[in-house]
């Protein structure tokens, strides 16, 4: 037995083994722990001067990785968030190695143990109302692509949809009629259904019968005739938000994007008095913790529990200055 596997073929089975065969990862997912692996190699090289594909598994110290995370912060720039992201890419290959290396347990336990940075975490920034009907008013709809801008829109806030889920709509995804819906393959590979209200299906509908039915076609393609590329979703969100602002100043004080449109449909039911566990269930939460940013960024929820405490009856007081010849005896 080589007490010291290399290092390649370990990675290698990682990604064909436990990423795409075994675990069917997304597309985001492989992408982003590739990129990880590639900075880590990148960095070993840097700083032994030893060749990627020579390295063994000893060779990934705890040290190692901690003085990597560390560079990404200092060198790279990389905020907490960013570098957890990292971290969890790398823990993901040590269980996987694990299995693969038993013998090495001592080494993966202490990569494993290296925790998380804690972050601040900024409430979450979502639109109110009067800022919502001035963005879906924007799109000219005398246009063929305000009428598309405008049915994406109306989707994204009345459904919470993440943004491959809205650009990998095709029309066989969505039942108009009683009990309208559109249906998604979300993340971690789940499938759902989300229920449209009859104006958001009749917009659809409309929509639909402009484009002509066609169950293979992107529900909002792009002006090809494609599905949307991430950038261009995001393109189109800003476009009308610029619009949106000539009527609704406030939106210019909030960075809005296609996630801010999804917290902004899990606002409306958290204000709408739905369960959290609902909440999380209609947006293809993992786990109901993932809807407490809700709460506290609620604040009209937080006004409604203070109204119902008793308030402590005090007057106000008044400041009166101290006595000057005091005050300077009392500084000394």
């Amino acid at each position: 037995m080589n007490p010291f596997p290399n290092l390649a073929p370990l990675l290698e089975g990682f990604f064909t083994q436990r990423l795409i065969a075994q675990r069917h990862a997304s597309p985001h997912t492989i992408a982003s722990y590739r990129d990880t692996f590639r900075l880590l190699l990148n960095f070993i090289h840097k700083q032994s001067g030893r060749v990627p594909s020579k390295l063994t598994f000893a060779d990934l110290t705890t040290p190692l990785v901690g003085s990597f995370l560390n560079e990404l912060e200092s060198q790279r720039t990389n905020c907490a968030r960013s570098r957890n992201l990292r971290l969890a890419a790398i823990r993901s290959f040590f269980r996987y190695a694990s299995l693969e290396v038993p013998e090495h347990s001592a080494l993966i336990q202490r990569v494993l143990a290296i925790p998380r940075k804690r972050h601040t975490r900024p409430l979450i920034d979502f639109l109110v109302r009067p800022e919502i009907e001035a963005l879906l008013a924007a799109p000219d709809r005398c246009t063929w692509i305000g009428q598309r801008d405008h049915a994406f829109l109306l989707v994204a806030v009345q459904t919470g949809l993440r943004l491959s889920e809205l650009t990998g709509l095709r029309q066989q995804d969505v039942s108009i009629g009683t009990g309208a819906h559109v249906r998604c393959l979300g993340k971690g590979r789940k499938q759902r259904a989300t229920p449209l209200t009859k104006s958001t299906a009749a917009v659809v509908a409309a929509w639909i019968k402009q484009e002509g039915q066609d169950n293979a076609q992107f529900l909002f393609p792009s002006a090809r005739g494609g599905r949307l590329s991430a950038d261009a979703a995001q393109h189109l969100v800003a476009r009308n938000v610029a619009t949106a602002q000539k009527v609704c100043p406030s939106l210019s004080k909030k960075r809005v994007t296609l996630h801010v449109l999804r917290h902004t449909a899990a606002m409306e039911l958290l204000q709408a008095g739905v369960d959290r566990a609902l909440i999380a269930i209609w947006l293809g939460h993992e786990s109901i913790e993932s809807t407490e940013p809700y709460l506290h960024a609620n604040l009209a929820l937080k006004e409604a529990i203070l109204a119902k405490t008793r308030s402590v009856q005090t007057p106000p007081g008044r400041y009166r200055p101290g006595d000057r010849l005091l005050n300077f005896l009392n500084g000394l």
